[in-house]
């Protein structure tokens, strides 16, 4: 899409700048265009959607690498070639159902009967979401590629109104048995017939839909329920959305990876939930009435009078929601006192006079900071 900016370009990076590097340029602009600090300014609507959408894509290795190489086409399912979500491709054909065709599945053992039904494979793909969507859950429009049984033959592989026919030369088993000579005697093994390579069956009009192969590879959308609590890295599973069986066998199943993106205020720790929260001198001296941010929304909070930077409190049940479970998490708010800066001729004489009115009393930890100055070199 020609209108789209370069994603290293929207967070402000370049190729090679590492994932810490790229996170902090990321949270950076995040906070920037946040809808909170912009309420109804649609510049910085967009501009938050668009550093979201560059994040999500640099953040992931396998589609920071099919960017690098392809652009903006190697990462939009739109463009269909290369990009999307979904299994493995393997241009064309599926090595797994090689692999059936000779062992029947996993783990090795010989398939006795080649058109006996069988499960499908599996299938993965990759979910990203934001913070508030992991903690509340969602519903969520995900893109995957599958293989289906081709909807014209029904699976077969034959053109329609035909049929395929068993195989003269293994008589539909799918495997002949070769004798050899050894030292030991006559010795008699087994391997996947050439005529119908071990499917036992031949076809002799495909489909000129799957070409024959009864299988045909889609782009599918669907929306699925992210429950609450979700976090990154989990993986959720969808029965029966994977790759259809083959001979009318069962369809494999659907993992979904979620990728949960930073947020520019909170951080989470199992179901808790953290941010820093930013006073002023006299907000901290004196004490104040101050707006936090919450997953709920802004709650009014008390801080007292002597909040020392690096103090931390808690509102309960603030955090997150278990997942599949009961209770919710806390948040934690952790205190920085800015120190004002550009000065007034005016604000400075307060402060020495402030500063001429203070003791000893008024600083605790620096009282002791020098005591103990005194009690290890003295006077």
């Amino acid at each position: 899409m020609a209108d789209k900016r370069d994603y290293y370009e929207v967070l402000g990076v370049d190729k090679s700048s590492s994932d810490d590097e790229i996170k902090k340029a990321y949270r950076k602009k995040a906070k920037m265009y946040h809808p909170d600090l912009h309420p109804d300014d649609k510049e910085a609507e967009k501009n938050f959607k668009e550093v979201n959408e560059a994040y999500e894509v640099l953040s992931d290795k396998d589609k920071k690498a099919r960017y690098d190489q392809f652009g903006h086409a190697g990462v939009d399912p739109n463009y269909g070639g290369a990009g999307g979500y979904g299994g493995a491709y393997t241009g064309g054909f599926d090595v797994d159902d090689i692999l059936n065709s000779f062992f029947g599945g996993f783990g090795g053992r010989r398939q006795s009967n080649p058109n006996a039904p069988r499960r499908g494979n599996d299938v993965e793909t990759i979910c990203s979401i934001s913070f508030e969507e992991a903690a509340k859950g969602c519903r969520k429009k995900i893109s995957f590629q599958r293989i289906d049984n081709c909807d014209e033959c029904d699976g077969s592989g034959a053109k329609k109104g035909t049929s395929p026919k068993t195989c003269s030369a293994c008589g539909g088993t799918g495997q002949v048995k070769i004798n050899s000579r050894t030292p030991f005697g006559v010795v008699q093994t087994s391997r996947a017939c050439d005529a119908c390579g071990g499917r036992g069956r031949i076809v002799e009009n495909p489909c000129p839909r799957c070409d024959g192969k009864g299988r045909i590879r889609k782009t599918r959308e669907e929306e699925f329920n992210i429950p609450a609590g979700v976090d990154d890295g989990q993986r959720l599973s969808v029965s029966g959305r994977g790759n259809a069986g083959i001979n009318h066998g069962p369809a494999g199943d659907l993992y979904i990876t979620i990728s949960v993106r930073p947020h520019p205020i909170f951080e989470r720790k199992g179901n808790d939930v953290y941010c820093e929260l930013p006073l002023t001198f006299v907000q901290a001296c004196l004490g104040a009435e101050v707006i936090v941010p919450t997953l709920d929304g802004k709650v009014t909070y008390n801080v007292r009078e002597g909040t020392q930077p690096g103090d931390r409190f808690r509102l309960k049940g603030r955090g997150i929601q278990s997942l599949n479970g009961r209770g919710k998490g806390d948040q934690y708010v952790t205190v920085t006192i800015e120190v004002p800066k550009n000065l007034s001729k005016r604000q400075k004489e307060l402060l020495q006079e402030f500063d001429g009115n203070s003791s000893d009393k008024n600083y605790q930890n620096r009282k002791g900071f020098f005591n103990k100055i005194k009690e290890l070199f003295g006077e």
